[in-house]
Formats: C-alpha cells, sequence, structure tokens
C-alpha cells in the first residue's frame, strides 16, 4: 500500500476530501486563468491587473491546503523508501506509526495556531497591502485543509494498528 492509499477509507472522509480537492482544482484552475488574462493584458495592452500577485499568493494558498487532505487520503505525497528493506516488517509498521502520529501533531498544532491567526485577523480586519483583501478567510481555509488531514492521517494510524505488521 504505497503511502497509505485506501487505508482507513470511509465515505465521510473520501467524500470530504474529495469536495476540497475539487475547490482546489476550481481554484487552479481560476488562478491559471488569471495569469493567462494578466500575461495578456500586460504584454499585449501594457494595462497589468492590479494586484495579481497578491491574487496569486492567495489562490495558491487555497490551491495547496484544499489539496492536501485529498492527497493524504489518496497517498499521493512523494516518498521515498530508501531504509525499509533494511527494517523489517516490525520496523516499517513502526515507522508508519510514528510518521503519522508525528505529522497528525505537528499539523494539530499548526491547525491551532492557524485557528488563532484568523481569529486574531478577522477581530483586527487583517487584510493585504495592495487590494486590502481580507486575510481571514485564507488562515479559515489554511486551518481547515490541515484540520482534514490530522483526521486522515490518525485513521490511518489506527488502520495500520488494527491490520498489525505486514510483508510490504
Amino acid at each position: 500500500m504505497p503511502g497509505g492509499a485506501d487505508l482507513a477509507r470511509s465515505g465521510l472522509l473520501d467524500r470530504a476530501s474529495l469536495a476540497l480537492a475539487a475547490m482546489a482544482g476550481a481554484c487552479l484552475l481560476f488562478m491559471v486563468l488569471l495569469i493567462a488574462v494578466g500575461v495578456v493584458l500586460r504584454y499585449g495592452f501594457a494595462r497589468p491587473i492590479l494586484g495579481l500577485n497578491e491574487i496569486v499568493q492567495l489562490t495558491s494558498v487555497a490551491v495547496v491546503m484544499l489539496a492536501l487532505p485529498w492527497a493524504t487520503a489518496d497517498g499521493a505525497h512523494v516518498r521515498v523508501d530508501v531504509l525499509d528493506h533494511r527494517l523489517g516488517v516490525i520496523g516499517r509498521h513502526m515507522g508508519d506509526l510514528l510518521s503519522r502520529g508525528l505529522s497528525a501533531l505537528v499539523l494539530g498544532v499548526l491547525v491551532w495556531r492557524a485557528v488563532l491567526k484568523a481569529i486574531d485577523a478577522r477581530r483586527y480586519a487583517d487584510a493585504t497591502n495592495m487590494l486590502g483583501l481580507p486575510l481571514w478567510p485564507f488562515y479559515a481555509i489554511l486551518a481547515m485543509g490541515m484540520a482534514l488531514c490530522v483526521v486522515i492521517l490518525l485513521a490511518q494510524g489506527f488502520a495500520i494498528l488494527r491490520r498489525g505488521p505486514r510483508d510490504a
């Protein structure tokens, strides 16, 4: 099972991660179209889009954070199995548990920090410099994507515990 695909698959987690991935795809399509229009307007008509970089940066946050849970659930992250054959069955099992546990812990802390930052950004009306776009929704997207990823990692960890050590 490369990367944890098929671990702890559930209808609810699958639907949630797929919905966020679809939103990430829509954001990516929006970003590509916006950049293409921006290039044509800038170089073809000498009329650049004001604040294009801000929009692209914020949309990039949405793309990455909305796609993260799907990539985690599907096992689509890049991984290198350099030491797997040397660790043995028990070592791989422990490594899978440790990697998911540590990832869930770190992402959990980051979720908490992102939620606090979203609350502060909303309270103080934090906005981008050029266009004045509010920042709190992007902190909320960041927290939402990572929170679902934590749930998926924990579900995968429990599935690994349940199935026990197996030869790859």
